[in-house]
């Protein structure tokens, strides 16, 4: 789901379901597959920047943990993939996916990865769930971010992400009436993950510099 561009609200319930096996995770599809769904479902200019940002800072991610960087990349291009299709009912935001990404191939695994971003989020479907592994927090954490480091960039009098700092962004961060929809607390599953919020602004901020031209920054 798209943060600051599309607001949510977070609960903090529990519930007793099982941790999943992440252990040799495969995808079931191979990334230009997952490219050419991404190019089918999603249209919106701003979706497909958000999209493009969760892929690389997921991907840094994944390099930092020394986990599969193709992997992650591939939940966060396809993370928000039927956000077009439920924007009007988010209480479907999730579900769709999962027939989508089923009929596509994906491993059962990565899909379940996949609608763990919307775990504890208000109108979705899986309200009551919480996420429990390190790949799940990093794509709550990782999508996210983007909205924090977006919403900078744009307030930039150049509006440009090249000299953009760690610091300034944690200070917008620290502002909550600076994209006030923003879940900082999502933002902060970082720390689950073994960084501190200065750490993980400067892996995101760099890979979203890193494609700062094709998302308008």
């Amino acid at each position: 789901m798209v943060p600051e561009r599309v607001g949510q609200n977070i609960r903090n319930q529990q519930t007793s379901r099982s941790p999943l096996t992440l252990h040799d995770m495969e995808a079931g599809i191979t990334y230009d597959q997952a490219k050419a769904l991404f190019d089918q479902y999603v249209k919106s200019p701003i979706m497909r920047n958000h999209c493009r940002e969760t892929e690389v800072v997921m991907r840094a991610l994944a390099k930092h943990l020394k986990k599969d960087e193709e992997l992650w990349g591939i939940a966060g291009l396809l993370h928000d993939i039927d956000y077009e299709l439920c924007q009007n009912d988010l209480s479907q935001h999730g579900v769709l996916c999962q027939k989508i990404l089923k009929n596509a191939g994906m491993s059962d695994d990565l899909i379940n990865v996949i609608v763990s971003h919307v775990y504890d989020v208000d109108d979705c479907a899986y309200a009551d769930r919480m996420r429990m592994e390190d790949f799940e927090h990093a794509l709550a954490a990782g999508e996210t971010i983007t909205g924090l480091i977006y919403a900078y960039g744009l307030m930039r009098p150049d509006k440009k992400l090249v000299n953009a700092e760690v610091k300034s962004i944690k200070k917008k961060f620290k502002d909550k009436s600076f994209a006030s929809k923003i879940a900082r607390n999502l933002i902060m599953d970082c720390e689950k993950l073994g960084f501190d919020l200065n750490e993980f602004i400067e892996i995101a901020l760099n890979a979203m510099k890193e494609i700062a031209d094709e998302i308008g920054l």
